[in-house]
């Protein structure tokens, strides 16, 4: 692997664990608003985000309440979400597996381990999407359309569609 692309990987992991640290209040709930899920959109555009997503969620999911069982399903969550991502046909739908795994994943997750009162599974799926929808929609497609226009412009980043 070369440097570009370890150094790529590297820069994603550090962004998404950031974002997610600065963000943190926001981010290690069961209504989680996680702005550093922005960032799933990038498997569209390179596979090299999909280790530096994975790398970036497991690192953030070390501060998580928690603990292992986050860093571990959390981590396999963004790994299953990526690479789905990177298959998409168009930008439109990018964003749809980081918010369907998400909600399943992390939604059954929160519902069994978490331990918090009155939250089912289900509640906890809802949850989890609708707030995976939000960032990964209204935050992510931006993104991802800001990336488009630049494309020529960021090494290693190549828009499809």
């Amino acid at each position: 692997m070369s440097a570009r692309k370890l150094t790529s990987i590297a820069f994603i992991a550090a962004v998404y664990a950031v974002l997610t640290y600065v963000f943190a209040p926001l981010s290690y709930h069961y209504i989680q608003f996680r702005i550093s899920e922005m960032l799933t959109v990038l498997p569209f555009l390179t596979p090299t985000a999909i280790p530096g997503l994975f790398l970036g969620a497991v690192i953030a999911n070390l501060g998580s309440p928690l603990g292992i069982y986050d860093v571990m399903f959390g981590g396999l969550a963004t790994l299953i979400a990526a690479w789905l991502t990177s298959k998409m046909p168009n930008r439109w739908l990018a964003p749809l597996p980081p918010v369907i795994i998400n909600a399943v994943i992390i939604g059954i997750e929160l519902g069994t381990i978490a331990g918090i009162p009155g939250l089912t599974i289900p509640l906890a799926m809802l949850w989890v999407g609708l707030g995976e929808l939000a960032v990964c929609y209204l935050l992510g497609i931006p993104f991802l359309l800001l990336l488009e226009r630049y494309r020529g412009r960021i090494p290693g980043f190549n828009a499809k569609k």
